[in-house]
């Protein structure tokens, strides 16, 4: 039984908090380019002003206006969060599906790097990377998306390897049909929602390390976000700016984070068939 599950997050009350959050999170970043805003690597005498028609959030120690950085914040973690979710998720599909899949030496292979990269605190590894390599945008994405797949592949490993004991898998190959229909027609049309949710999950977690990474101080300088905002800000905690220069960026990393995690605990109650029953019992 197909359950739709696009329909399912729709109905849900937290699932559409989340997608609404969600929604206004991406039309921020794809609109801030041609809003008319002031640019917002531009420095002025301006320093520390408060909110006013001119600096709606105000200025911040250089001048710059903290409403545009804002803005053009939203763009580098929504790029950040679609990415590495794209590539951790990619990565644990290969990896671990593949090595459900074929099974064997692949498996045992494949198994063993798992737990390699699960031993190593991610934290601890991008921590250490960053402070060697100063990552800009791309590297950053690559070292996010590393320590990000190991866990996803364990969880579509067991997946694979359960689908493929179920009984149409079995009768199919009977049949003869090839590695890649079965993989093709149905192991991975029952992966596609566990792998939705996973690229939430690494969405998530990447809008978070890259906050954190930032800072801490260990990216580009020159790379606009929420945690580069954040580090310059908790020098001046004891301005008054902090109003309008801490709490905005804070706000807004709380409501993108919880927007993903939101949608993300909604379709793992679509797809648990005891959580989906112990609802219906209820209505």
């Amino acid at each position: 039984m197909h359950i739709n599950y696009w329909q399912s997050t729709k109905k849900n009350h937290l699932g559409k908090i989340g997608l609404v959050l969600l929604g206004v999170v991406i039309a921020v970043a794809c609109l801030s380019p041609f809003l008319p805003l002031h640019n917002p690597y531009s420095q002025s005498t301006s320093i520390f002003f408060p909110p006013s028609g001119e600096h709606w959030l105000g200025t911040n120690d250089v001048g710059q206006d903290i409403f545009a950085q804002l803005l053009f914040g939203t763009r580098t973690s929504l790029v950040i969060a679609v990415a590495v979710g794209s590539l951790a998720t990619l990565l644990s599909a290969i990896i671990g599906a593949g090595a459900g899949f074929l099974g064997g030496r692949v498996d045992q292979v494949a198994m063993r790097l798992v737990d390699a990269m699960l031993a190593i605190p991610p934290l601890l590894l991008m921590i250490m990377a960053g402070a060697y390599l100063r990552p800009g945008m791309f590297t950053l994405l690559l070292l996010i998306g590393a320590v990000t797949w190991p866990g996803g592949a364990r969880i579509l490993r067991a997946q694979t390897m359960a689908l493929k004991e179920k009984w149409h898998v079995k009768a199919a190959r009977c049949f003869g049909a090839g590695p890649l229909y079965l993989l093709r027609k149905h192991i991975l049309p029952d992966l596609a929602p566990l792998m939705v949710a996973l690229f939430l999950q690494n969405a998530r977690r990447a809008v978070v390390m890259e906050a954190g990474l930032s800072f801490l101080g260990i990216t580009d300088p020159m790379l606009l976000s929420w945690g580069k905002m954040l580090h310059y800000a908790m020098k001046y905690i004891y301005l008054d700016v902090w109003r309008w220069w801490l709490l905005p960026v804070g706000i807004s990393l709380s409501l993108t984070v919880m927007s993903f995690a939101l949608l993300g605990y909604v379709l793992e109650e679509t797809m648990d068939p005891r959580l989906r029953r112990d609802s219906h019992a209820h209505h």
